[in-house]
């Protein structure tokens, strides 16, 4: 079984996000040690974002570096994906990240009956991290265009993600530790 882990903060040691998505790969590890890990840091080895160069179509050194990106994509049965919110959506990094996965033909198709989405027995698990309070009952929900547009993009392709949120880790100190406390103990009852 392969899992990859995806990190996309630009806060290294100081991500949230980073800290909850390692937790997430340390339960899914203990659980089942012989998984087969792989990781992919969009800060750290960023990918450029995608023009026609980059496409699978072309024979270019940037497609064949997005022909692995999706390769790695699909041979994993489980991904990881730590995900700050950053203007109220994912960061740039991930989003060429998810340009390369999302391939007609591949992880999904156009037919009569409308899109249909070709990646099943994927596990997705995101974790995310936001600064301030944008979950359904507060005033701020509006503004949130991570998680709804991860839940999108991954059903699209016949996906269902499980969410791991750390919310206002950037009101105060005290509300940092809350935070990473409380997803924390999302991911110890994490089914592995």
């Amino acid at each position: 079984m392969k899992l990859l882990h995806i990190d996309s903060s630009i806060l290294g040691d100081n991500s949230v996000s980073r800290i909850l998505s390692a937790g997430v790969v340390q339960r899914l590890v203990a659980a089942t040690p012989s998984l087969e890990m792989s990781r992919r840091d969009l800060a750290a080895e960023p990918l450029t974002h995608v023009d026609l160069a980059s496409l699978p179509a072309d024979t270019s050194e940037a497609a064949l570096a997005s022909t692995d990106v999706l390769e790695e994509f699909i041979a994993a049965d489980v991904v990881v994906i730590g995900a700050p919110m950053y203007n109220f959506t994912i960061p740039s990094q991930l989003k060429a990240w998810l340009d390369r996965i999302l391939i007609a033909g591949k992880t999904f198709s156009y037919g009569p009956e409308g899109v249909q989405g070709l990646v099943t027995g994927k596990r997705v698990i995101v974790a995310v991290s936001r600064g301030n309070f944008y979950g359904a009952d507060s005033p701020a929900a509006s503004f949130e265009h991570l998680e709804s547009y991860l839940a999108s993009v991954f059903g699209f392709i016949g996906i269902v993600p499980e969410f791991i949120v750390a919310e206002g880790v950037a009101t105060s100190p005290e509300g940092r530790t809350t935070a990473i406390a409380a997803a924390q103990g999302e991911i110890a009852a994490l089914a592995a």
